[in-house]
């Protein structure tokens, strides 16, 4: 566990180092795996019957109808409290605001004369977004899928999650726009999106977080032969506090705990230039394991996390680098010098007054965010993963004959020989006319 050590990184050797920045494995992979491709292949079978087999079987309840209409329910007839509601409106705002800064937008430009190039940009028509139930609805998912899939342009849009469905889930859906929601869960609900049946539609992406199961099915149906895609494969939640002497060790507790409140295989790293401070927060942890909601999943969740010192911040933010988390938080006298370094990281917080939870809900950026070392070549959740995008292009008779030598040139040293004939007729045509070709 974290109390028997601070680690300290400059005694470490390579491989001790490499091993201490290792996320935790997931237990029973290959069992996981096996039962999600039975479930798979009894949905894509069955259909509607098995997702209702299965929904008994794991969710334990019963549900006559899995399929809500959000056209018949308003928004007024939800009773949820003022609090929540005006909470769900601010947070709805931010993150609308900051998302639709992130939209590409079609454009052409003229390569050169006779060449014009463009982009359009098309949403997706038809995306699935999962929202994570369990012990408790996580409706601040649904707005963090829903919101950019509706200000993409996403015609159909719909989400699943396990029964029963809270009244905020349906609220922030309905503001959200959208279509329609089904009280499906697990692998069954990715099968069902994936497939299509006759009360679920087939989807062409599907969106959203979810435990391993959920997290397998994405990964399955992606690779099979139903031609869906999926927003990326999501692991247990991660994040690093990166300090020096000036941070508050109170605040630095607080923020390992709240990430490592997301399950037992979440991971959670202080590493600090200051001594005292790896000392400081291992005392306060230490004496807040005991006190603590969720005591025995944050302890597990403890068990897979290090307090790293360095004395120095270079080499503190190297291993953020070579880490590369899912969270960072920067408590420093001056974040914003050390975040000229940071290269690896999904969602970044600057400063002792940004706790990760203000992302995870309201500041308006996106939680849906890479894992496990992703974050080196991927980004977090937004408007363009509901997009795609197509080239155009438009060449008039001056333009082909301009660059006919070039593709001619580069067709046939590839050999490549009907690609340099289909530039070679029309010029051969348009030389039998004699004409000029600046038209």
């Amino acid at each position: 566990m974290i109390k028997k050590n601070i680690v300290f990184w400059d005694k470490l050797n390579l491989e001790e180092k490499n091993k201490i920045l290792i996320r935790p494995y997931l237990k029973n992979s290959n069992s996981v795996s096996k039962i999600v491709s039975e479930i798979i292949n009894n949905v894509y079978q069955f259909r509607d019957k098995a997702i209702n087999k299965y929904s008994k079987i794991f969710d334990k309840i019963e549900v006559k109808d899995f399929s809500l209409n959000l056209k018949k329910i308003s928004l007024n007839s939800l009773n949820i409290s003022r609090d929540v509601e005006d909470s769900i409106l601010i947070a709805f705002k931010n993150i609308k605001l900051f998302h639709k800064l992130k939209r590409k937008l079609d454009y052409e430009v003229e390569i050169q004369p006779g060449i014009k190039c463009s982009q359009l940009v098309l949403p997706i028509e038809s995306v699935g977004l999962y929202v994570p139930g369990g012990s408790t609805s996580l409706f601040s998912t649904a707005l963090m899928l829903a919101i950019p899939a509706n200000i993409a342009g996403c015609k159909n849009i719909v989400i699943c999650s396990p029964p029963p469905i809270s009244k905020e889930l349906l609220y922030v859906s309905k503001l959200c726009g959208v279509n329609k929601i089904f009280q499906v869960g697990g692998a069954q609900a990715i099968a069902g999106l994936s497939f299509g049946t006759k009360i679920m539609p087939k989807v062409d992406k599907i969106f959203g977080p979810g435990n391993v199961y959920v997290t397998e099915a994405k990964l399955q149906v992606s690779k099979s032969f139903c031609n869906v895609d999926i927003d990326m494969i999501a692991g247990p939640s991660e994040l690093l506090v990166l300090s020096d002497h000036t941070a508050n060790p109170e605040f630095i507790v607080s923020d390992l705990c709240s990430q490592a409140e997301h399950g037992s295989s979440s991971q959670v790293f202080l590493v600090t230039s200051c001594k005292k401070m790896a000392i400081s927060t291992l005392s306060i942890l230490l004496k807040k394991m005991n006190s603590i909601c969720n005591s025995n999943r944050i302890k597990e969740s403890i068990m897979n996390s290090k307090i790293i010192y360095s004395k120095n911040m270079s080499e503190c933010i190297n291993i953020v680098n070579r880490y590369g988390p899912e969270h960072l938080i920067i408590q420093t006298r001056s974040p914003e010098k050390e975040l000229k370094e940071i290269v690896n990281a999904g969602s970044i917080f600057l400063g002792k007054w940004s706790p990760v939870s203000v992302g995870d809900y309201a500041s308006g950026t996106n939680h849906v965010l890479p894992t496990s070392g992703s974050v080196n070549t991927r980004s977090g959740l937004s408007v363009l993963d509901f997009q795609k995008r197509i080239n155009v292009q438009k060449l008039n008779k001056r333009g082909l004959k301009n660059l006919a030598f070039t593709v001619q040139t580069l067709a046939k040293k590839e050999k490549m020989m009907e690609h340099y004939n289909a530039v070679k007729v029309r010029i051969d045509y348009l030389n039998s006319l004699k004409e000029r070709y600046d038209i």
